[in-house]
């Protein structure tokens, strides 16, 4: 069955409507910061993976290209953004969610909160500007992130830089209406604000950021420079002595995908040195290429096992990661073979040179 093409200009309207909100909010001198949240039990679980795959395979590749064009702009307006953004981090942060909400100056995590980029498992790999947020934590910790997809509490995302705050749920209706008697810019005075509701945000033992030790383990895996020497350090580890956390990170790695592994390692190591606009331009051509499934259509079939018919069985294709070559993951980060195909164009912004520094 085709995707109708109401149901994509649906996705698109939906992004178009979300950046002219942005874009007013900004131009308006009334507006002194601008508060993101989510509806319900998530901020943005980024369920619009399905909603892509689906025009692409019931259409054209440039359905979806369209919708990552309209999204990475978004993700572009928010990090080079004059206005204070708060960012309400109360249930689900995963994927697109991330690029909605991680861009911004503050970012307040609760009990309920959840990060993740789980994208690898997807046969994808981590989009919206993951490249520049991730590869600009402590250490090695993004790389870990961005291949094993692993999940992050509230107190974790604060002890990573994830978050600049943890507030308790019970907290926010009061922290909404301090910030909406706001009626400064200065950032400052708003993070004094949000101080007030913060709280101490303890780590569970079993956490990965929990002791210096698992950070140095992180570091000493993670900066390796191939997957395969990653995993070969981890199993290493794993040699002396039982530990769950290690186990666990062996299997995650073990069960993504190969070429959705080297493509987010490249990816995030790129992303060590360049600007959020350059990430975002290179990871656009990475995903029409994902698209397109020239090389491989593990995004495909990383949507049907996981989020369709949830059988968590992919099957995928090259199914090791001694059979993806250095030529093939090249081809993701080179131009689309395709005349109609554009790099993606990011908006002009005025005192880009003030706000585009890092906010992590």
């Amino acid at each position: 069955m085709m995707a109708s093409r109401d149901e994509r200009k649906g996705v698109e309207d939906q992004l178009y409507q979300l950046r002219k909100l942005f874009n007013v909010y900004e131009e308006d001198s009334d507006v002194k910061l601008v508060i993101v949240k989510g509806k319900g039990r998530a901020f943005c679980a980024g369920g619009d993976v399905l909603a892509v795959a689906h025009f692409v395979t019931t259409g054209h590749w440039s359905f979806g290209a369209k919708v990552a064009w309209a999204e990475y702009i978004i993700n572009y307006i928010l990090a080079t953004y004059r206005k204070i953004q708060v960012s309400i981090l109360n249930g689900f942060v995963m994927g697109g969610g991330a690029g909605l909400s991680i861009h911004g100056k503050f970012r307040v995590a609760t009990e309920n909160s959840v990060f993740a980029m789980p994208e690898t498992a997807l046969g994808h790999f981590p989009d919206t500007g993951a490249s520049y947020f991730l590869s600009r934590l402590p250490g090695f910790f993004g790389e870990y992130l961005g291949l094993t997809g692993t999940r992050l509490d509230g107190a974790e995302m604060l002890a990573c830089g994830l978050a600049t705050h943890f507030v308790s749920s019970k907290g926010l209706p009061l922290l909404e209406a301090a910030l909406f008697k706001v009626d400064t810019a200065d950032p400052n005075i708003v993070s004094a604000i949000i101080d007030e509701f913060s709280q101490c945000a303890p780590l569970k033992e079993k956490s990965a950021c929990y002791s210096g030790c698992r950070m140095d383990t992180i570091d000493r895996c993670f900066s390796k420079r191939t997957v395969e020497e990653i995993l070969s350090a981890l199993e290493k580890e794993a040699t002396k002595g039982p530990d769950e956390w290690i186990t666990k990170t062996i299997k995650s790695l073990k069960k993504a995908s190969p070429i959705g592994l080297k493509v987010s390692l490249r990816s995030i190591r790129e992303g060590r040195l360049q600007s959020v606009g350059q990430c975002l331009i290179r990871e656009y051509r990475i995903c029409c290429h994902v698209f397109r499934g020239e090389v491989s259509k593990d995004f495909f079939e990383g949507c049907r096992a996981i989020l369709l018919d949830k059988d968590k069985n992919p099957k995928w294709e090259p199914s090791k990661l001694e059979l993806v070559n250095d030529e093939m993951v090249d081809q993701y980060f080179s131009k689309v073979d395709d005349e109609e195909w554009k790099n993606l164009k990011l908006p002009l912004r005025s005192d880009l040179a003030v706000s585009a520094i890092a906010k992590l």
